[in-house]
């Protein structure tokens, strides 16, 4: 289906806004100015409150009556509750996924694990925190398809965007260390094997022990940064 040029603009500025949020280029709690927007962005208003309204709805901004638009602001409670969540959910879906997968369900894991591994070959810092974190996403979404929900999985894609800035934080102290690269690497190796195994409750325990590791790490960084 074809946009608009004012729907292709809207969508264009939620995409970008997102990004800096995500990316901490707005801080937690600050005002985004529609000035401000406009220049950083080069678009009008319209497009720009149609974005403001979807980050809105993806509570990564908040709407303050008659004072304008803030970044949501971010806490160690909603950390700890948003990656138990997402544990909970994935592990759900990692079950069904080992029940009703299939033969292409397996390859997919495979090539999207064997994509991943290969990341470190990336030189650029910033590309590769952004191509790890691409492949990353498409190598867990790769495990949970298997689900054959729509609806979950849909669910798992909110959720996941809620997440984000607090997995950027963690994925800024992980990806430029190849030390905690090559940690991954083997986990992701381990978690791998669970899943094609189909042991159920192993690859389940894995799987929590694998989302919960950043926690700790992003909880650091928020405390020094003061954000509580």
């Amino acid at each position: 289906m074809e946009h608009s040029p004012k729907q292709n603009l809207a969508i264009s500025a939620y995409r970008w806004l997102k990004h800096d949020i995500i990316r901490g280029a707005f801080a937690p709690g600050e005002k985004l100015l529609m000035a401000r927007l406009k220049e950083r962005y080069d678009l009008g208003i319209g497009p720009l409150r149609e974005a403001l309204s979807q980050l809105v709805a993806d509570r990564l901004v908040v709407a303050i009556s008659q004072r304008g638009y803030r970044v949501a602001p971010m806490s160690l409670a909603e950390l700890e509750d948003l990656y138990d969540a997402r544990a909970q959910l994935e592990g759900l879906m990692l079950e069904l996924a080992m029940e009703r997968g299939d033969d292409a369900w397996e390859a997919a894991i495979l090539a999207a694990a064997h994509t991943l591994s290969k990341v470190e070959r990336i030189s650029s810092p910033e590309e590769l925190l952004d191509v790890w974190d691409a492949r990353h996403k498409a190598y867990h979404t790769a495990i949970v398809a298997g689900c054959r929900s729509p609806h979950l999985l849909k669910v798992r894609e909110t959720l996941f965007d809620q997440v984000e800035r607090y997995r950027h934080l963690w994925l800024r102290e992980t990806v430029f260390s190849p030390s905690a690269l090559s940690t991954k690497r083997d986990e992701h190796a381990r978690l791998t094997e669970a899943v094609l195994s189909r042991d159920a409750p192993k690859a389940r325990r894995m799987m929590r022990d694998h989302l919960m590791t950043p926690v700790p790490i992003i909880t650091a960084v928020m405390a020094r940064q003061g954000l509580s």
